[in-house]
């Protein structure tokens, strides 16, 4: 017996041995810098703006074709305002023809829709694509960076500086993880930008080119969605990569990585961390809520009371049985009450720490009673009476 034990306890000790000299996967729970291989990253989630992770946030760096996030941002804003359209007829100039690096080789004159050039900027990073619709709604590039740089002032983007629309490398073109975060966040806010920022292959010219994403993400991620990715000497491997899962919408940004690959594993594990450990959460009306408020001096006596929680918030999975609420109404309501009016508040709370609040509004309207309504009143409760 004590062979078989000596075996077996021998035995046990080699496959623990062995599992772990082949690794064991990382808890995603936690992520630590040294974890991240690229110098700056960050994680946000897109719907709040919240930062999950961070790792020299604000360094200020080149981002390469990365730029092209805020670039394609003004190309939707000029087309929801009816500014341009997707058929429009774009004409290459010889200035957008010039441009090296990634492209679909436009030659001056040459002309493609709206619908083509975002295609081409967006799937195969093309430098000419993005100067050509650039100067097609400026009317020239310089013009372009001009606005890329105003709304980088809008959105708090606070270590950026465009000095071109395409993200070539050039002297004091700059920008941090953070801001590459919050650009992505306001053109994602376009959701037809998602439509081509998914597509892995495409062509253009009839099938003469051949369009192939630079976002191997798209083929490897669950729930990947986008965005951009960009590299040169200056950058390095750098990727803006947005995920979608269970209603949670995640950006990481990575900047500056030594590879292609390494960038896309950063970029798979901040998503992974994130959709780990977070979830967006809708709070529910409690059953037992006060269902109507007294009105003095009104018409009725008491009003309908109406509760809205349909947003969502973002909360730390495993949290939704911690979430309790309170609610904030006045003892009564004072005549005229108009409806949709806030007569109060519900507070969800974890642990003391706020999670959302709503409005309680007023689902009627009460009119004041006046002189002349309880004239009536009484006019009719005596016509009643002598009837009888």
């Amino acid at each position: 017996m004590k062979f078989y034990q000596k075996v077996f306890s021998k035995t046990l000790l080699l496959l623990l041995v062995m599992l772990f000299s082949i690794g064991i996967p990382s808890d995603v729970s936690a992520l630590s810098e040294k974890e991240i291989t690229a110098p700056a990253a960050v994680l946000m989630d897109a719907e709040t703006g919240k930062v999950l992770y961070q790792k020299n946030p604000h360094e200020v760096r080149a981002c390469a074709s990365i730029t092209k996030v805020m670039t394609l941002t003004l190309v939707m804003e000029a087309i929801d305002s009816g500014k341009i359209s997707w058929s429009d007829k774009v004409s290459a100039s010889a200035h957008a023809a010039s441009m090296g690096g990634s492209d679909i080789w436009l030659e001056q004159g040459e002309v493609m829709t709206v619908d083509e050039m975002v295609k081409a900027t967006i799937v195969a990073s093309a430098n000419d694509a993005a100067v050509a619709l650039a100067e097609y709604i400026c009317g020239t590039e310089d013009e372009f960076v001009e606005k890329m740089n105003q709304k980088a002032k809008e959105l708090g983007m606070k270590e950026t500086v465009f000095k071109n629309c395409n993200g070539l490398d050039e002297e004091g073109h700059v920008t941090s993880a953070y801001d590459v975060a919050l650009m992505s966040r306001e053109l994602i806010k376009h959701p037809k930008i998602l439509e081509y920022s998914c597509i892995w292959m495409d062509q253009l010219r009839g099938g003469k080119t051949q369009l192939v994403n630079t976002n191997k993400l798209l083929k490897t991620y669950q729930g990947i969605t986008g965005l951009k990715t960009g590299t040169t000497s200056q950058a390095g491997s750098c990727i803006s990569a947005t995920a979608e899962r269970d209603g949670l919408n995640l950006i990481a940004v990575v900047l500056g990585s030594s590879t292609g690959k390494e960038r896309f594993q950063d970029a798979a594990k901040l998503l992974d961390y994130g959709f780990a450990n977070y979830a967006m959460y809708t709070p529910e009306i409690p059953d037992d809520i006060a269902k109507e408020i007294k009105v003095k001096n009104g018409m009725e006596k008491n009003v309908r009371l109406s509760y809205s929680a349909d947003s969502s918030v973002l909360i730390k999975k495993g949290d939704e049985e911690k979430i309790t609420y309170d609610i904030s109404l006045p003892e009564e309501l004072s005549a005229p009450v108009k409806k949709g009016s806030k007569v109060g508040k519900i507070v969800y709370k974890n642990n003391g720490t706020l999670v959302a609040e709503y409005p309680v509004t007023a689902a009627d309207s009460v009119k004041e009673i006046t002189f002349g309504d309880i004239f009536r009143i009484i006019f009719r409760a005596l016509a009643g009476t002598c009837s009888q």
